[in-house]
């Protein structure tokens, strides 16, 4: 089995196939009836507009939220497991690469292996290596499929 070079979008089927469906749908349903009886200055007028901007606003939300909250936390334990098999595999810290690196950079790092991880953060360091360079200078990749 060929082993992957990149990692694939992750879906997580409540959210992407029933609450966000649905929530765009009451977004867009909320909006067409308010457009309908835009203008007239009634109750109803008024009931319209304000369940559309709830639509809107929670749409807005259920998007933003998911993989913000997620990443960063994926972020922040990524970070920790370069640390700890950077120190496994050299007996140093990461900590003084790791104030010239942007997490982009550590995360690429992250991709590969034991062996080649001291140098190719030493080189990412020193060289200012972006993301994609990381990426191609990697021999064994370690292929990541849980980060969302």
């Amino acid at each position: 089995m060929a082993t992957p070079t990149k990692n694939t979008a992750m879906y997580y089927p409540w959210h992407h196939f029933v609450l966000l469906p649905l929530a765009l749908l009451m977004a867009g349903y909320t909006i067409l009836r308010y457009t309908k009886v835009a203008g007239d200055d009634d109750q109803t007028a008024r009931l319209w507009f304000s369940v559309a901007a709830l639509a809107v606003i929670g749409f807005g939300v259920l998007v933003m939220l998911r993989q913000h909250y997620a990443l960063q936390l994926q972020d922040r334990i990524c970070r920790l497991e370069v640390r700890q098999r950077y120190f496994e595999v050299s007996g140093q810290r990461f900590a003084p690469l790791e104030k010239q690196l942007s997490i982009g950079q550590i995360l690429s790092l992250r991709l590969a292996g034991d062996a080649e991880l001291p140098a190719l953060a030493q080189a990412a360091a020193t060289s200012n290596l972006t993301p994609k360079d990381i990426q191609a200078r990697i021999t064994d990749f370690q292929f990541d499929a849980m980060r969302v």
